[in-house]
């Protein structure tokens, strides 16, 4: 938890002709490539540290743009494109040695009355409690991502039916469901839970798609990355309590596929929509 709020604690280097700058650590990361959950997190914080408390983000889309790299801090760069009487709008580049390694335009609105609807939580599916940890999952795999996985990421997460990270067990479906929460309390600031959110959601999203094909994360050769991501909050929730990540995949062809995902509260409440398209290569 404590490398999560770290990276998410962004210094602020001042003010340009039309933009804003800010700065960011990178965690580290088994395989030396900075996890694209915390850079589309920490570039949604930027673009919050330019607005007031009571604007909020309802939405961001981002594309990674090249792999970044765990050993050179990050800088956001925060153009101000827009602010009108509810919405704003605010475009963060995210830059190592001077070339952007993700892109993103992310959205606010005041607090305001409108139409209510949602689609309803799936109901048949396990209490996070019985169901294995991560570091239960992998508890007798000695690998340096198996490990990292176990117990160094900030979110415990629970896989309906089971994780597919060295098998795909029971049937080959393009569907899924995860629950997860911080491995620790949060502090209160619900700026920092929408970002960790936002952190979260790039975890297991494209697995939809791996799923249906049968391959796991240990399948030797096989190359996954994340192209863009979209996401939408709709309600307030706190990351350190149990979330419920539903995902399927409706399409996979050329290399890429195509994920969407739904996070409830354990309220069944629909607390924020996710898509991501993603390249997932297999083994040739």
């Amino acid at each position: 938890m404590s490398g999560l709020l770290t990276a998410l604690d962004l210094t602020d280097t001042g003010a340009r002709t039309n933009e804003d700058i800010f700065t960011g650590p990178s965690q580290w990361m088994p395989q030396g490539r900075v996890f694209g959950g915390q850079v589309l997190a920490q570039a949604l914080v930027a673009a919050q540290r330019t607005l007031a408390a009571d604007r909020i983000v309802h939405s961001m889309h981002g594309y990674f743009l090249r792999p970044g790299d765990i050993n050179l801090p990050i800088t956001f760069s925060v153009d101000r494109i827009h602010d009108g009487r509810s919405f704003s709008t605010r475009r963060t580049q995210a830059y190592q040695d001077g070339v952007p390694i993700l892109s993103a335009i992310a959205s606010f609105q005041d607090e305001d009355e409108g139409l209510d609807h949602q689609i309803e939580m799936p109901s048949d599916l396990p209490d996070p409690e019985s169901l294995p940890t991560t570091a239960e999952s992998l508890a007798e795999l000695d690998h340096p991502v198996a490990r990292y996985w176990a117990s160094e990421r900030p979110f415990d997460m629970r896989y309906v039916p089971s994780p597919i990270f060295i098998s795909v067990e029971g049937g080959h479906v393009a569907h899924q469901a995860v629950w997860l929460k911080s491995v620790g309390p949060m502090p209160d600031d619900m700026n920092l839970h929408r970002a960790a959110l936002a952190y979260a959601s790039d975890y297991s999203i494209l697995e939809s798609i791996m799923r249906r094909h049968g391959l796991a994360w240990a399948t030797p050769g096989i190359k996954v990355a994340s192209l863009d991501h979209a996401m939408w909050w709709h309600r307030e929730a706190r990351v350190d309590e149990w979330l419920l990540y539903v995902q399927e995949s409706p399409n996979a062809i050329g290399g890429r596929g195509l994920s969407l995902g739904r996070i409830y509260d354990r309220a069944g409440r629909l607390i924020a929509s996710v898509a991501q398209e993603g390249m997932v290569r297999p083994p040739r």
